[in-house]
């Protein structure tokens, strides 16, 4: 927290000589605070050492609402004491309001009668709307694509043009980092998300969400093969190409090595070859391509066709020669 020292003038007379009775001090913000939060006004005080303090109290000039102080540790309403009454005279109020900005003074008096002093210049409270959304390098739900760099910036409205405030970022509700600023370069698909900020001492003041879109060709494209890659003949086999890409697939080609020539055979994520050989698929989208590894089919013959017919040969010769003595007869009926 950075100070600035406020020296207040005597409200009565001293002969006394010491440091100015009441300091008050304030952030670089000028003491701007978010509406809904806790807002703290440093503020020290000193008087001479055969003095002894017999009662603090905080008066806001506007309302002339007195705050008085007797348990100092006692949350009275929202306005709480946490200073003492030694050199400490810090004031905190909960939940600012609107209608709490304005001038606060300090006053203490002692056990002399001369003893009493007001700050009378104060401290000035400013209470503001709300937690401004981050400012970003890009537009709300933006798309990027691989190998993009992307930076977004948190900014507090109570900052003014400075970075002042210390914030934490957020990945899809999860905190990642701290900083005004995040950098995302070379990004990949694994940076897709939902990025919000807060202030850091307060994890309710979240920004608005930013949605980052990464998109990428296709990867990890490859080929099933059902029910195996060694079928019998007559029976269907399905060929299915899958792949990952953002934006989706647009188009799946098939393609089929023979003699070492390459073939467009079909398109569509599902093919059904005809024949056994060597397949591959292509996957391709406004990003790119990306081809499978081949996968090879085998066709097996039917085993069971060459003894049939050797068999119906078989049977019809015999029965020529056991009746027509010769297969070539004309009467054989097998002929």
């Amino acid at each position: 927290v950075f100070y600035i020292t406020f020296y207040i003038k005597q409200l009565v007379h001293s002969t006394v000589s010491f440091p100015p009775p009441i300091n008050y001090q304030k952030y670089k913000m000028e003491n701007r605070f978010l509406k809904g939060l806790s807002a703290v006004i440093p503020c020290s005080f000193y008087y001479p050492d055969k003095l002894t303090v017999k009662r603090v109290m905080w008066v806001q000039v506007k309302s002339h609402l007195l705050i008085s102080v007797r348990n100092l540790k006692k949350i009275t309403t929202r306005f709480q004491y946490i200073g003492d009454t030694n050199h400490n005279c810090s004031l905190k109020i909960h939940q600012v309001e609107h209608n709490d900005t304005g001038k606060y003074i300090f006053r203490f008096t002692t056990n002399s009668k001369e003893g009493k002093w007001t700050g009378k210049d104060g401290s000035t409270l400013k209470v503001v709307g709300k937690f401004s959304q981050y400012k970003y390098s890009c537009e709300s739900s933006q798309t990027t694509k691989e190998g993009d760099s992307v930076k977004l910036t948190c900014r507090n409205s109570c900052d003014g043009g400075n970075l002042l405030s210390t914030f934490t970022w957020f990945k899809n509700g999860e905190p990642i980092t701290e900083g005004p600023t995040l950098y995302l370069s070379n990004m990949s698909y694994t940076n897709s998300g939902n990025y919000t900020c807060s202030l850091k001492t307060h994890t309710g003041t979240t920004s608005g969400v930013i949605h980052i879109d990464v998109e990428y060709g296709p990867k990890n494209t490859s080929v099933s093969v059902r029910p195996s890659m060694e079928a019998d003949a007559g029976s269907n086999i399905t060929l299915t190409c899958s792949s990952h890409a953002n934006p989706p697939v647009e188009n799946y080609t098939w393609f089929k090595i023979d003699d070492g020539d390459i073939m467009d055979v079909g398109n569509g994520p599902v093919f059904v070859p005809g024949d056994g050989g060597q397949y591959l698929c292509s996957a391709t989208n406004k990003h790119g391509s990306q081809n499978s590894s081949v996968v090879t089919l085998k066709i097996k013959s039917n085993s069971n066709t060459l003894p049939l017919f050797y068999s119906i040969l078989g049977n019809m010769y015999q029965r020529c020669t056991n009746h027509c003595y010769c297969c070539c007869a004309p009467d054989c009926d097998y002929c």
